[in-house]
């Protein structure tokens, strides 16, 4: 396993590679912006990428755009210390594997391994940060197909790729989707996700 980490705070990024090397984690490149992930990602192909969100010169989210418009397999995990839903909602929008809490050093290298067994990872404060009002799963039954979909979706599956994993069309997918938002009272994906990974 092969990874990048990025973060403008030098005290962080050696901090963060001395904890994930404890772990027999290769760290192939470190970068202090945007830019430097984006260099580093073309010269390395790691398997992940541990980023900071705020930055100067390119910031995180920044970043993850033009990793996963080169990259579109690339995966992204954000650190940060701002627990902020609309951060959490672009980050996972444009196609991050997780959002997790800089200071909460424990998580750090099971998130890792979680995104690269291809999870999608919320750290559990920025879970109880999105505010939605949670359901039990018996008030809203789901069919089996969109308990599948929303399993894919958790898993980070964009409409195309969920379409050709059940063999549906791309409207169908989206048909599912809104009806599993519909029925779970949800906004989008990324509460899709969530919700997932709290009653699966």
């Amino acid at each position: 396993m092969k990874i990048l980490i990025i973060d403008d705070d030098a005290v962080v990024l050696n901090s963060l590679t001395t904890i994930v090397e404890s772990e027999n984690i290769k760290v192939v490149g470190k970068g202090r912006d945007g830019s430097e992930a984006l260099e580093l990602y073309k010269k390395h192909h790691p398997d992940l990428v541990l980023m900071d969100i705020r930055m100067e010169n390119m910031s995180g989210i920044d970043a993850t755009r033009e990793i996963l418009e080169f990259f579109p397999k690339a995966s992204i995990l954000l650190l940060t210390t701002f627990k902020d839903e609309e951060y959490i909602n672009t980050a996972l929008s444009l196609g991050a594997k997780g959002y997790i809490l800089k200071d909460n050093f424990s998580a750090i290298v099971p998130s890792i391994k979680a995104v690269i067994n291809g999870n999608m990872v919320f750290d559990s404060d920025i879970i109880s940060e999105i505010g939605y009002r949670e359901k039990n799963k018996s008030e809203f039954p789901l069919t089996d197909r969109e308990i599948s979909i929303l399993k894919l979706v958790a898993e980070g599956y964009n409409n195309k790729e969920i379409s050709e994993e059940l063999y549906l069309s791309e409207g169908t997918v989206r048909n599912y989707i809104s009806t599993i938002l519909e029925k779970l009272e949800l906004r989008d994906r990324t509460q899709m996700a969530i919700y997932y990974l709290k009653n699966k």
